[in-house]
């Protein structure tokens, strides 16, 4: 169990992000890594694809070239128990409960993914806050990042603007899917103190929804496999009626 320490708590509310190092053993992500070889080798639904995100450089449809990589397998919690025992056990139950106080919450309506960035068609992802599609109250939710593999610039680990997540954005600073425009020289300020987070093998990265980042392609020749999952606090709930509030919440 993970207790975090003032410093850490500080940290993660002054920058956004918090990495806990070796919070998961060896042994488990590689348990992981092969029932997601498993599920993707088979296609176990639901999974999305590189093509459904329609980002730049994505084919441009599922039956297009490489129109069959996924990008990620969906609804982790309740594929296996494996993978909601970690979503819920004490090595993210213990910061997270620091961090959004008693009564914090599982949503799984957002994330609640194991992401597979493979080579040859994974695509980049821009600059954005994950918070710029979801419908809380406030934007102040929290997601873990495990590292099932080493995660480097290479195999296109997350990139983060530090404190970004306190940042008042105009609309004008961003494009129509709400990504920061690199090419307006009003971000350049800020995309400057851009920088990358790798992690090893059973690491975690805890960061805001509010907070800036993006990711590279895959350029190794292995597929990079993170599980992430997103909780919220118990006065912070999901707008009724919107996709946030699709699924039930599970306590922590």
């Amino acid at each position: 169990m993970t207790m975090l320490s003032t410093a850490q708590q500080q940290e993660f509310a002054s920058q956004g992000f918090l990495v806990l190092r070796q919070q998961a053993s060896a042994a488990y992500c590689e348990e992981v890594i092969a029932y997601c070889e498993q599920q993707l080798a088979g296609q176990v639904q639901p999974i999305e694809y590189e093509a459904d995100t329609r980002y730049p450089g994505a084919p441009a449809s599922r039956d297009a070239e490489g129109g069959l990589t996924a990008r990620r397998l969906l609804q982790a919690y309740a594929r296996d128990p494996r993978l909601a025992q970690w979503a819920t056990g004490p090595a993210l139950a213990a910061p997270l409960l620091q961090l959004l106080g008693d009564g914090a919450l599982l949503s799984q309506s957002h994330h609640n993914c194991i992401m597979s960035k493979q080579p040859q068609y994974s695509t980049a992802t821009g600059w954005h806050r994950d918070s710029r599609y979801w419908n809380f109250q406030r934007a102040e939710l929290i997601s873990s990042w495990l590292a099932l593999r080493n995660e480097t610039v290479e195999n296109g680990c997350l990139l983060v603007i530090p404190g970004s997540h306190k940042t008042d954005i105009d609309v004008a600073q961003l494009d129509e899917a709400q990504f920061l425009r690199t090419d307006l020289e009003q971000n350049q300020a800020l995309l400057a103190q851009a920088q990358p987070v790798p992690l090893q093998q059973g690491d975690v990265l805890l960061f805001h929804s509010n907070l800036f980042h993006a990711a590279g392609k895959n350029q190794t020749a292995a597929t990079k496999f993170s599980m992430v999952f997103t909780y919220r606090s118990a006065d912070n709930p999901p707008r009724p009626g919107t996709r946030s509030a699709t699924y039930p919440e599970i306590a922590l």
